[in-house]
């Protein structure tokens, strides 16, 4: 199976991760296991569990992975903690997420990620549960705008949505191509001429809405820093405004959780901090990387540190 994959800000990763030989870790989002097969590569006595919940990702890692001292699972990094228990492990010394789509995911065709080539409206990376098709053929007109607005950041989402609407009482609309005329169809004609396809931030906000990317990511960041060791890093990739957001705000809710008012002379919530933030700003690829690797463009790499309740 062709998997190609490029770890994205690979190094500013490891030197995140502060990798120690005899540790244990977990890559949450194992996809062509460019990180994972790095970090496994670093291990002596320590040991690597690789999540991924694309079938197709844990087939190639499995096989890119053989002779290191790690193990896939065919799981979504959501349930990390139960993955992790049941192979009982208490705790990680390290965990990464690779927040991004994968290049093989985005270059297969038939997954249906792409506007670039006609291909059934799937979208999903699991290959489980509802595709896209089944979201843009069912939901009203209000909830395909309120996902167009809120996860693509897209100016023309009522007009698409009633586009998409119009559309499907004619036929459904069960091919990336036709979702991506349907979108052209819908925005001004200067939009068209730009550079970029105007379907991306619908095809986006889609996707993202088909594999619940962004409403369970909170809680996830909260599970992936609970299952870490005092002195334990989670470093997170990030592809867009959105969730690079949602990781910023998180990490900053775990350094200072006291939900006391302003004036309170003591904190009487009782919160504790969790940690605290390893990058005071987000590290950026270099000119060298974009140029090589230009889907790391717009990654950012974010990066928490665990302490001990009593730090």
């Amino acid at each position: 199976m062709e998997f190609s994959h490029i770890p994205v800000l690979l190094q500013p990763c490891l030197d995140g991760l502060n990798i120690d030989p005899a540790g244990i870790y977990l890559d949450g989002t194992a996809g062509g296991a460019g990180h994972s097969r790095e970090i496994a590569k670093r291990l002596t006595t320590g040991r690597l569990i690789s999540l991924d919940q694309d079938p197709d990702a844990v087939a190639v890692a499995t096989e890119r992975l053989k002779g290191l001292p790690a193990q896939v699972v065919q799981v979504n990094f959501r349930e990390a903690a139960r993955v992790l228990a049941e192979l009982g492990i208490p705790a990680v010394n390290g965990a990464l997420l690779d927040l991004g789509v994968s290049s093989h995911q985005l270059d297969d065709a038939a997954r249906g990620f792409s506007y670039h080539a006609d291909a059934p409206l799937d979208m999903r990376m699991s290959q489980q549960g509802p595709t896209a098709a089944d979201l843009v053929n069912t939901l009203d007109r209000e909830e395909l705008t309120r996902i167009l607005r809120d996860y693509g950041e897209e100016p023309y989402a009522w007009q698409i949505a009633g586009k998409i609407v119009a559309a499907r009482a004619e036929q459904p609309i069960l091919t990336t191509l036709q979702l991506a005329e349907i979108v052209a169809a819908a925005v001004p004609p200067a939009e068209r001429r730009k550079a970029k396809n105007p379907a991306r931030r619908t095809f986006q906000a889609i996707r993202i809405e088909v594999n619940s990317e962004l409403s369970l990511l909170e809680p996830a960041l909260r599970d992936a820093v609970s299952c870490l060791k005092p002195g334990g890093r989670l470093v997170v990739i990030t592809f867009h405004s959105l969730e690079d957001r949602i990781v910023k705000q998180t990490f900053h809710n775990l350094q200072y959780p006291c939900t006391c008012p302003p004036k309170a002379p003591v904190c009487i919530c009782g919160k504790k901090p969790q940690g605290f933030v390893v990058t005071r700003k987000p590290v950026l690829p270099t000119e060298e990387e974009c140029e090589i690797n230009p889907r790391s463009h717009s990654a950012k790499v974010r990066a928490f540190e665990k302490t001990s309740p009593e730090a």
